[in-house]
């Protein structure tokens, strides 16, 4: 089974701080024609910052710019089950390929809750739901045994780990082989290939938006079995991961970094980081270090 990747595509903003849907589109297909897939409303798509009906019509546009020309994953997830099944439902109504929801955030949640929660989105929508863990923006964390508990639900069909811990990348990768049709996408960029190597159905990158060509040449080489290529492809994809990400919140880098590239993508409405000269500056020597401007 051929592996994918698929990009936390960024949402781009005007200045004024509504949405850029023109240029959110031409993000769309820059992804497209370089062999990525989309995962919109995600954390680098500043979700928490949107408002229900911008989450839906931004949604509908990138599915319309896709044309089904590649996968598009959504994250519905809110704190209430009570709005996140509202908002899957309206991305089911869409037709996206998968709906992924990020586990509850500011609600402290029990494993059996989240057994309850995911549960009852699972049951609410025909698109396959895949989990989503990153405890460290939302505090709560999906145990390996708790996935394992979920992936016999008819109709979740995977989870994006963004923890950044290869042991619970590990653990996940376990219920994987023991619950056949139960993927796993890997988030933390500096682990794509080693997933992919251990059972990985593919990764959901941030980095993506501002390297789309070498992850797709990292995925592309892996499925031609050319490891030598891919393993060039991830060192790549490493040393700038750990260049940039040494200058501040991943997310935020990632967004300033593309919009060096391309300013047509806006800042992030406030209370994102506000740009820095310097912090400009430095993310510009890193870009020609590694080629990329």
């Amino acid at each position: 089974m051929s592996k994918s990747a698929f990009v936390a595509l960024v949402t781009c903003f005007n200045e004024d701080e509504t949405i850029n849907f023109e240029a959110t589109r031409a993000q769309v297909r820059r992804q497209v024609a370089a062999g990525n897939n989309i995962m919109c409303a995600g954390t680098n798509g500043d979700f928490t910052a949107l408002t229900y009906e911008e989450k839906i019509r931004l949604t509908e546009e990138v599915v319309d710019e896709v044309g089904g020309k590649a996968k598009v994953i959504v994250n519905a997830g809110m704190p209430a089950t009570f709005e996140t099944i509202k908002l899957a439902r309206e991305f089911d109504r869409i037709g996206v390929d998968g709906i992924a929801v990020i586990t509850p955030f500011f609600i402290a949640c029990t494993q059996d809750g989240l057994v309850r929660h995911f549960s009852a989105v699972a049951d609410a929508v025909k698109t396959p739901v895949y989990l989503y863990d990153i405890p460290a923006r939302t505090q709560n964390h999906i145990e390996p045994e708790t996935a394992a508990r979920l992936a016999s639900h008819g109709n979740i069909a995977g989870i994006k780990d963004s923890g950044g811990a290869q042991q619970t990348l590990e653990a996940y990768l376990q219920v994987s082989k023991e619950n056949p049709g139960f993927e796993v996408y890997s988030g933390p960029d500096h682990l794509v290939l080693w997933a992919l190597q251990n059972g990985a159905a593919g990764c959901i990158s941030g980095l993506g938006n501002a390297m789309p060509d070498v992850l797709a040449g990292l995925i592309k080489a892996f499925n031609a079995g050319d490891i030598a290529e891919a393993e060039r492809q991830q060192e790549r994809f490493t040393a700038f991961r750990v260049d940039l990400y040494a200058l501040g919140f991943a997310p935020a880098m990632v967004k300033r970094a593309l919009y060096l590239q391309d300013p047509s993508v806006g800042a992030s409405r406030q209370p994102a980081l506000l740009p820095d000269a310097d912090q400009d500056e430095s993310i510009r020597v890193l870009l020609r270090k590694h080629q990329l401007a």
